[in-house]
């Protein structure tokens, strides 16, 4: 039941107002006076919202002045202004001062409820919409807006709470590293370090050297288990942990104890720990060369990231971040992407995935003069090119096979590789590609099924233009 503070300096007023929002299920609480309004604020619940009377008899400050306090204390508390003597201009006070609305006595009790109820909604929406911005700004690098990377996103801020163990699988350069990140920045350790351990093209001496530390009368080094004593250890390729080390780690993990190489002191550090692997980890167990029982202490939490071909809607998002990204740090103009090379980039499988596409986006933005303000098609690099021409090369105009046809046969195997290429391109998501085309996505629909376009995935929320 929500608490409303109802101030008045009028007895019968607080109680009609009262008796009102009784009626309507609320919880009133009154107040006559600056001093008792602030009591009610310091000794009761926060209150939902307040009907606040601008003119207070005997007060210690006017409506004004409570509602700065309010506004200066509890910014989110919506306040309602009454008052016998309103006019324009007092009302166009209060707002400034950050009251929801304004109300003249008299009034009528359904007018009072109705914004009673918008201004408690109107907290309720901007108190959510404040922690969604909060979340957004944890997981704005996993860019785009896909169904792949968005159920992504939310089971990383799922996760990040805990201290659950994760394992993150997914193609190399598909952002795993940047997911680890995310999880920890949006954890309770976020102030806490995030430490690294780069599994491959390290030895076996090597590799326990930077994990646990050494302890000798030549060297004395903190492993980055000590290092990252309350905060991540975020393990990179663990599949290519040598079988010897990974039975190591799994007797810290059973104990939560370790001790340096040529130490005998035992340390317990409080470490959570993030892995991830390139590698189907179920099949390194089967092969004998990945240890089953450090599998299933780590796999806790389980995380995919999609490969870029599985999204290729977000390569539009994320190439302008690394646009942006590249501006700045190279110290250059900023440069846009032609509709041309969007398209022939959104087309192309991206094997590297991010990494790959970063490389990409900095080289164009190095072989481009810094005069030209939009990077074109035919500067792409060749590679890209090529795979997507190999892929549609029916799309040329030129091709031999669309010259030896009649006009009207022509135009339909041109329309239906250019359309099969850009479903291709959009995840055969209708919507998405008639918006992309410039077509009424019913008249794509019916042009799909009179060019016999065979879709080879499954349409996402699109039933009811595929009956």
């Amino acid at each position: 039941m929500a608490h409303i503070l109802i101030v008045d300096d009028e007895a019968d007023i607080r109680e009609l107002v009262a008796d009102i929002l009784k009626d309507e299920g609320y919880h009133p609480l009154c107040a006559s006076s600056a001093s008792e309004t602030i009591q009610c604020f310091e000794n009761n619940e926060l209150p939902s919202a307040v009907v606040l009377d601008i003119w207070l008899e005997g007060s210690e400050m006017d409506g004004i002045g409570i509602l700065k306090y309010i506004k200066s204390n509890h910014p989110t508390i919506p306040v309602i202004m009454i008052s016998g003597h309103g006019n324009i201009e007092t009302a166009v006070q209060t707002i400034r001062h950050g009251a929801y609305d304004f109300i003249e006595k008299p009034f009528k009790a359904e007018k009072l409820i109705i914004m009673v109820n918008r201004a408690i909604e109107a907290s309720r929406l901007a108190q959510e919409n404040k922690v969604l911005k909060s979340q957004e700004k944890l997981v704005g690098e996993l860019i785009g807006t896909s169904k792949a990377i968005q159920q992504l996103k939310t089971a990383a801020l799922m996760a990040a709470p805990s201290n659950s163990r994760i394992i993150i699988t997914g193609e190399p350069g598909s952002g795993k590293e940047v997911l680890a990140r995310l999880i920890h920045d949006s954890s309770k350790r976020a102030k806490k370090p995030f430490c690294i351990l780069h599994a491959s093209n390290l030895s076996e001496e090597q590799l326990e050297v930077e994990l646990f530390g050494t302890e000798n009368k030549s060297m004395k080094k903190a492993g980055l288990l000590e290092k990252a004593d309350h905060g991540t250890l975020y393990i990179d390729e663990i599949s290519e942990m040598p079988v010897a080390t990974q039975g190591k780690l799994l007797k810290f993990l059973q104990t939560q104890t370790f001790q340096k190489i040529g130490g005998s002191k035992d340390l317990k550090p409080d470490v959570r720990i993030i892995a991830a692997s390139s590698k189907n980890l179920e099949e390194e167990i089967t092969s004998g060369k990945f240890n089953q029982s450090l599998y299933y202490r780590l796999n806790v939490v389980p995380l995919k990231v999609p490969p870029l071909t599985e999204r290729k809607e977000d390569i539009k998002h994320i190439a302008e971040h690394f646009l942006k990204s590249f501006s700045q740090s190279l110290g250059v103009p900023y440069k846009t992407l032609t509709q041309e090379a969007l398209t022939l980039m959104s087309a192309y499988d991206w094997p590297g995935n991010l990494r790959q596409l970063s490389n990409v986006v900095e080289w164009l933005y190095i072989m481009t003069p810094d005069n030209v303000k939009e990077i074109t098609a035919d500067i792409l690099p060749q590679e890209v090119v090529q795979a997507v021409n190999g892929k549609h090369k029916n799309l040329n105009p030129v091709n031999s096979d669309i010259l030896s046809k009649e006009l009207k046969k022509a135009r339909e195997l041109f329309e239906k590789e250019y359309l099969y290429a850009q479903l291709n391109r959009f995840s055969w998501n209708i919507s998405k590609t008639a918006d992309f085309i410039g077509m009424d996505r019913t008249a794509l629909h019916r042009k799909i099924k009179s060019l016999n376009i065979k879709m080879s995935l499954p349409v996402e929320d699109e039933s009811e233009e595929l009956n």
